[in-house]
């Protein structure tokens, strides 16, 4: 065995072959990524092996690294594969991978103290408030996703609404809140609404145009009629970069909505957010900078590796009540490793918190804000392009403008649903490819994101050959259409 009876390893050389080995392998797997197939299925003697009974005593380093290479890494979800293309995950990079492993190395607890890495995570907020031009008294806060971003960001506007009275006591029985977005918002809007307790029914949904944009004038009626039953609007919330079609809400008549209103304006950019990184898509977020809060993650278009959500709140004083305790155990000091006003845990839930800003720090101090910027408008013109191939190709139709970087299609024909099923099941198998199935107007459509910054024009033609492949397949197999 490595490891000593106090868990460091008794012969660090052993260790340190051991580790560059493990470093070296992962690197290769990188860099070959295009000899294999995107994806594959997990067989049931592999499954098999994450069935035993906790182990009483361990085994070397060495057998976990073998189950490793042989069980674990060949059966990923692929999304480092330039074809995967079903959902919006972004690729990482290996310069985010090694960043990841020193921060591991660290084991810092980024929720406070006095030390380097919370500093770095206000390099991050820093650098978000010029990238989307929020004041310099904005907080930032690193979180595991978009999710939860949208989710704290709900509990702060209800904050900025009910003030202490709400952390004391509760929200009165006697305020009806409502909260406002698109039909075509982020399903997690509504599961924040249920996990605070308001109700997923007080989210009032308004319907989209053809461009997949929220009309704002169904939704200022909605807040007209609520106020008109007595109920209080406290949250509106616009998207940039819908989970199904990539669009962008009209975000400068949302601001004004809203200012209208008296209400607190939120922005779900989960991806699309970081297209102001570049010049030419920046003009489409025009009115993200009168947002209160955004919400977006740097794992998605900033191909920092998972996880690297993050909150940013034009009023940091708001968020800092609207979470901050007095425990006796977090007493600030004026000076030693307790000191600092202001900690990232005065700011959200967690008091423990990893150190997710390195490699998010490492990914734009090394690649820059311009070649990720970069790298987003190329997936967007590689989604157009995609649009057009498969167009040409005679078997499939667009079914959805495409803003980004999503498009939406199908085969042609009456009740496609169920063969637009088949077929992306058919292209997984394969391994050539990795769509998704989303549902639009009823009808299952398959749906490509192109998220990966390693995608490229041959890819998309491999990619739609593949798909065409799989339609001639499951037309000559008659496949059900029920």
């Amino acid at each position: 065995m490595i490891c000593g009876s106090r868990l460091d390893p008794a012969d660090w050389e052993a260790f340190r072959a051991e580790a560059h080995g493990a470093l070296d392998r992962m690197i290769d797997h990188i860099s070959t990524v295009r000899d294999r197939p995107v994806w594959k299925v997990a067989p049931p003697e592999i499954r098999a092996r994450f069935m035993s009974d906790l182990p009483g005593e361990g085994s070397s380093l060495a057998e976990a690294l073998d189950i490793f290479e042989t069980a674990i890494k060949p059966y990923a979800t692929g999304n480092l594969h330039p074809t995967f293309m079903g959902w919006v995950h972004g690729a990482g990079t290996p310069v985010g991978m090694v960043a990841e492993m020193l921060a591991a190395g660290l084991n810092a607890n980024c929720g406070g103290r006095d030390h380097i890495g919370v500093e770095v995570e206000r390099q991050i907020t820093r650098w978000m408030r010029q990238a989307f031009g929020f004041p310099e008294d904005a907080a930032g806060l690193f979180v595991t996703g978009t999710s939860i971003a949208n989710f704290l960001a709900l509990l702060i506007a209800r904050y900025a609404l009910l003030g202490d009275g709400l952390r004391r006591s509760g929200q009165p029985a006697s305020v009806a809140l409502r909260a406002y977005a698109s039909e075509a918002a982020h399903g997690c809007i509504a599961r924040a609404m249920e996990m605070a307790g308001l109700g997923s029914d007080n989210l009032r949904r308004a319907p989209c145009g053809p461009d997949g944009a929220v009309r704002v004038e169904a939704l200022r009626a909605m807040i007209a009629a609520d106020r008109a039953r007595g109920a209080t609007p406290f949250l509106l919330v616009g998207s940039v970069g819908t989970v199904n079609l990539g669009a962008v809400d009209p975000l400068d008549e949302l601001a004004d909505l809203a200012a209208e209103e008296g209400i607190w304006f939120h922005v779900d950019g989960a991806f699309g957010a970081l297209a102001a990184f570049s010049p030419r898509l920046a003009p489409l977020l025009k009115g993200l900078e009168r947002a209160d809060s955004v919400a977006f993650d740097f794992r998605k278009w900033g191909q920092v590796p998972y996880a690297a959500g993050f909150l940013l709140t034009r009023d940091g004083d708001v968020q800092r009540r609207a979470f901050m305790g007095a425990d006796s155990y977090l007493t600030r000091a004026a000076r030693g490793l307790a000191a600092g006003e202001a900690w990232p845990c005065d700011y959200g839930p967690d008091l423990s918190r990893g150190f997710q800003a390195l490699k998010t720090w490492f990914t734009i101090k090394v690649f820059g804000a311009d070649a990720l910027g970069r790298c987003i408008e190329e997936s967007c013109d590689l989604a157009r392009y995609l649009a057009r191939r498969l167009t040409q190709g005679g078997l499939f139709e667009v079914k959805a403008p495409v803003t980004l970087n999503i498009v939406c299609f199908g085969v042609r024909g009456r009740e496609a649903g169920p063969r637009n099923r088949a077929i992306v099941e058919y292209v997984h198998a394969s391994g050539a490819a990795a769509p998704s199935v989303t549902i639009l107007d009823g009808e299952a459509v398959i749906r490509c994101a192109i998220v990966n910054h390693r995608t490229r024009r041959e890819d998309i033609d491999a990619v739609a050959a593949a798909l065409e492949g799989a339609a001639r397949t499951v037309a000559a197999e008659n496949a059900p259409l029920a």
